[in-house]
């Protein structure tokens, strides 16, 4: 019996539930001290009531045991809960709509939500399965500030501020501004949901406070929003740091403008600069550009050098630069290394043209010139420079310049190795060259005398390096070691000296011209010997034709008074010169015959040669061996050129082959020693129709 009564309850129960029915959202939240509507419809049987029949509304905040009372009706003389009272309202016409306006919602409104309506004698529902629930958070909610990222000093500009909470039943809020650069007039209060501020910014603004403020009622609850302007500026506060390899933190160098770092260590150099927009920064060395930076990129530029090098070093700048302006900052780098690229710069003779020589070159000088030796390196610090021969140390020639070594005239002591030396606190370096002197060939002789088997003609020549010696006969050339029946040529040299000798055999006449040359690879000299005609047989001759012994007494006679005047007059001329000495015999040669009754007028013919191409004379300095016995020594060539000159003054013509050879010839014959051995008395007479072939023979 009661299972089909509680049946039929349970169906009129469905067939009620059918018929009332809610649409609300079953999540709200809200923020507190915010405004907001939560809409709502509602859906009800329409038995008990008529069109005049008024509806009424509650809303009840969800509690057990039982519901206290409701928050928000229109029903009137109905009492409401104290702490949602003025704040929970119902919106609309609560036959059609149940729609709840919540202001100024608080923290501990957060609950439960449910609707009940009345309307007549039937419709009185709570609608329980249709609730709603009501979350508080905090105040998060402010208004949106509009302002452009830069703010141009001296540019007039407009900022906007909005709340975006609106909705129709809620009450308008009150806006108001906040900053420096607000005017008095702007300060005030608007009620409204959008402001704006206009203003112009100055680079004081930068980076100043401006706020934006949101009141919702009278009892404080409010919101606002501030933003920092940025007023746009010049590069400042332009800053170089640098770290090594061994120090990764950077460390700012502060103002110091110098930095030394040794040659091979890595190094690492940053700039940063304030500047607003970001400035473009770059690096530069002296007037070349490293690297640089995007226009919006960092506010950092970093500059990496690994195994800095010396040629790293110099001034580094960091320049920062935007639209309003540039700033730069200098850094001087100092590398420092041990001294490197020694080299030794050579000048010759004072010429200003200087040649570079590499380490442990040669170097070849004339006698006599002049050298100038400059020593340079690469170092940092500076390297101390000096100069050294065979181990010891050279006084410079300029104190203040050690690297210049002058040698005025190069002697051959001077020969051996000089090294140049450059020192600093990181290490040294020496370069050195080997200076060796040379000379151009300085000839003695030729000199010539008659011996039995021929005529024999030495000569002598010194130079560094040892000269070659040859002979010409006529217009033959004679080289090296030689010998058959007509000529023997011998040589030999030891250090700088170089001795040949020539003997002819055969081929002996008139004008016959002898050359004796010297050369090496620095000059030539060449000396010359001129026969003369020969008077034995012409002699002869006159005494085979049967001239008469009285002419014979008479030239005799003659001879003899020449004779006396000539021993009277050389007599005086001894007293005012000195006669040269006869030069000596070489060694290991027997004695030289001083005269045979076979020699002829002209015994020897001796030439001091003139100079070579060399247009410097070199002072002759002592041999390291004495010149040969065969050589006569340039002093007593002097002393035989003042005693025994030939004389060019005879009234007759010269011979055609003198002639010539004086002309064509640039080594001419300078000097000439005629000797008589004495007088055959048998060859007193010359026979008639012979002539003699000097005009004037002069005795001194």
């Amino acid at each position: 019996m009661f299972l089909p009564l509680f049946l039929a309850m349970l169906w009129g129960g469905s067939q009620a539930l059918d018929s009332f029915k809610l649409q609300v959202q079953e999540f709200v939240m809200v923020q507190e001290g915010l405004c907001m509507v939560v809409p709502c419809s509602i859906f009800y049987p329409s038995r008990g009531w008529s069109p005049t029949t008024p509806a009424y509304g509650f809303w009840f905040r969800d509690q057990t045991p039982k519901p206290s009372l409701p928050v928000a009706t229109n029903k009137p003389d109905q009492d409401v809960d104290t702490s949602t009272q003025g704040r929970f309202q119902l919106l609309g016409d609560p036959s059609e709509s149940c729609s709840l306006l919540i202001r100024e919602a608080h923290l501990e409104d957060s609950a439960v939500y449910f609707f009940r309506f009345e309307r007549g004698d039937y419709v009185k529902y709570n609608f329980m399965e249709y609730k709603f629930y009501l979350e508080v958070t905090a105040l998060t909610q402010k208004p949106e500030i509009y302002v452009p990222e830069i703010l141009q000093p001296g540019h007039q500009v407009t900022l906007f501020c909005a709340f975006n909470w609106i909705f129709d039943e809620c009450p308008v809020p009150t806006l108001s501004w906040i900053g420096n650069t607000v005017s008095p007039n702007e300060a005030s209060s608007r009620t409204s949901y959008f402001s704006e501020l206009t203003f112009t910014p100055r680079p004081q603004d930068h980076n100043t406070e401006l706020t934006c403020r949101v009141d919702f009622s009278r009892e404080g609850v409010s919101t606002e929003n501030t933003v920092r302007l940025s007023v746009a500026y010049a590069p400042k506060d332009l800053v170089i740091s640098i770290s090594y390899t061994d120090e990764p933190a950077l460390e700012p160098r502060g103002d110091s403008p110098h930095l030394e770092v040794q040659k091979g260590q890595s190094l690492q150099l940053l700039c940063t600069a304030d500047s607003l927009p970001l400035a473009t920064l770059s690096w530069t060395l002296q007037d070349r550009v490293l690297s640089w930076s995007h226009p919006l990129g960092s506010t950092a530029l970093e500059l990496a050098l690994p195994r800095v090098k010396a040629e790293d070093a110099g001034r580094y700048t960091c320049r920062a630069e935007n639209r309003l302006g540039f700033l730069s900052r200098s850094l001087d780098l100092s590398v420092q290394y041990a001294p490197e690229n020694l080299k030794v710069m050579v000048s010759q003779a004072n010429r200003t043209a200087l040649e570079n020589l590499e380490s442990g070159a040669s170097l070849r000088v004339l006698e006599g010139q002049s050298l100038r030796l400059l020593c340079v390196a690469h170092s940092n610090p500076p390297a101390q420079l000096s100069w050294a021969r065979l181990g010891r140390t050279v006084s410079p020639s300029q104190p203040s310049d050690p690297g210049v070594l002058e040698l005025p005239q190069i002697q051959t002591e001077q020969e051996g190795e000089f090294t140049c030396r450059a020192q600093n606190p990181l290490g040294s370096q020496n370069n050195s060259l080997s200076l060796f002197v040379v000379s151009p060939p300085q000839l003695l002789g030729p000199s010539c005398s008659q011996e039995d088997e021929g005529l024999r003609c030495s000569c002598s020549s010194r130079a560094r390096p040892a000269p070659s010696l040859r002979w010409r006969l006529g217009e033959r050339l004679l080289e090296g070691e030689l010998s058959n029946a007509s000529f023997e040529v011998a040589s030999s040299s030891a250090g700088p000296w170089a001795n040949s000798s020539l003997s002819l055999r055969e081929g002996l006449s008139s004008g016959l011209r002898l050359s004796c040359e010297a050369l090496n690879g620095h000059g030539a000299q060449s000396g010359s010997v001129l026969l003369l005609p020969d008077e034995k047989g012409l002699a002869s001759g006159a005494f085979a034709s049967g001239i008469s012994l009285g002419i014979g007494v008479t030239t005799l006679l003659f001879l003899c008074f020449i004779f006396i005047l000539v021993r009277t007059l050389r007599k005086k001329w001894t007293q005012a010169k000195v006669p040269a000495p006869a030069p000596a015999p070489a060694p290991g040669e027997a004695p030289r015959s001083r005269f045979s009754r076979r020699s002829t007028i002209l015994d020897y013919i001796n030439v001091i040669p003139k100079a070579g191409p060399l247009k410097q004379k070199a002072k002759p300095s002592s041999p390291s061996q004495p010149p040969p016995a065969d050589g006569h020594s340039l002093e007593a060539r002097k002393n035989q050129k003042e005693l025994h000159p030939v004389s060019h003054n005879c009234p007759g013509p010269k011979s055609s082959l003198q002639a010539s050879e004086a002309e064509n010839n640039q080594e001419e014959l300078h000097y000439a020693v005629l000797n008589f051995p004495g007088l055959r008395p048998w060859e007193t007479q010359r026979p008639e129709g012979t002539h003699p072939e000097y005009a004037e023979i002069q005795f001194h």
